[in-house]
């Protein structure tokens, strides 16, 4: 009996520590799903509170825009009555529509790039609840843990990088450059617009602003073929009347007033209600022009 005891208590005595490592693995396992579940909810607590910062600022950004395009809107209607009424320009009115225009362009990019943002944001959060919770942190099957990344740890997820940024933040990255008069590294922000979205609205705008540049370096060589390449390639882009007149312009001061003259007649009759045709008109009746081009007499000459 004294034999059998001796032999019960051995068996215990050996199975104890086996018994206490495999519960001291279970409550690390334990923590470490809490630790991960606990890093899961921070992300998303915060991703709600930047989302509602975000759309907020959109809900701003839009009601801003509304209101400078009823003021647009105003202004135009105001210059057109008024040249109905006199028949004359406002130069004033036609700068001011002008900067209103660049202003409203610089806040749909705004809107546009935190629309961008939010996207982003929504999918990170669609990636965080749908990764699953692995014991221990370890990533999903088939997923590669980093040469860094330690058990325990909540693995994030893989953002896909994109080529280039998106259309709208090169855009608005370039014209605010270019309003702050850091034109080399506008033009080159401008050019990349049309490298890498030729087809977009705004690579006319990109290509119309890279003329300004020149234009407003004395370039105005340069500044022509900008232009051109406006009213070439982008002939419906709502820049293509101010590239009209800023080609007639540049055409003036390069001292080629009869090409000059061409290019602000054929901005009168191309685009005659816009501010940028009351710009020329005014152009000619100052240069004591003829706003339109007088027109070859049917008759020939009997002169001898």
């Amino acid at each position: 009996m004294r034999k059998h005891i001796l032999q019960f208590t051995a068996v215990a005595l050996f199975a104890l520590p086996h018994a206490f490592a495999v519960s001291k693995e279970m409550v690390q396992l334990q923590t470490q799903v809490q630790q991960l579940q606990d890093a899961v909810q921070h992300l998303q607590t915060s991703n709600d509170e930047r989302m509602g910062v975000i759309v907020n600022l959109v809900q701003q950004n839009t009601d801003n825009v509304n209101r400078m395009m009823s003021a647009v809107n105003a202004l135009q209607a105001t210059l057109k009555a008024e040249s109905e009424q006199r028949g004359s320009t406002n130069t004033q009115l036609s700068t001011q529509i002008q900067s209103l225009n660049d202003s409203v362009d610089e806040l749909k990019t705004r809107i546009a790039n935190l629309s961008t943002q939010v996207q982003s944001l929504q999918g990170q959060m669609q990636n965080v609840n749908g990764m699953p919770a692995q014991p221990g942190g370890a990533p999903p099957a088939g997923a590669s843990m980093p040469a860094n990344q330690g058990p325990g740890q909540a693995v994030a997820p893989a953002l896909a990088t994109p080529a280039a940024p998106p259309v709208d933040q090169l855009y608005q990255s370039a014209l605010r450059d270019y309003n702050s008069a850091k034109y080399n590294v506008a033009i080159s922000e401008f050019g990349d617009v049309i490298h890498y979205y030729p087809q977009d609205p705004l690579a006319g705008n990109a290509q119309f602003y890279m003329g300004e540049v020149n234009y407003r370096q004395g370039k105005y060589a340069a500044a022509v073929k900008g232009y051109d390449a406006v009213l070439e390639q982008y002939s419906g882009n709502s820049k293509a009347p101010a590239a009209e007149l800023r080609k007639g312009q540049s055409l003036i001061q390069m001292g080629q007033k009869d090409a000059g003259v061409r290019e602000l007649r054929t901005l009168v009759q191309r685009y005659p209600q816009t501010p940028e045709a009351q710009e020329g008109r005014s152009m000619l009746n100052g240069m004591g022009v003829r706003i339109y081009a007088a027109k070859p007499s049917a008759y020939p000459s009997t002169s001898p």
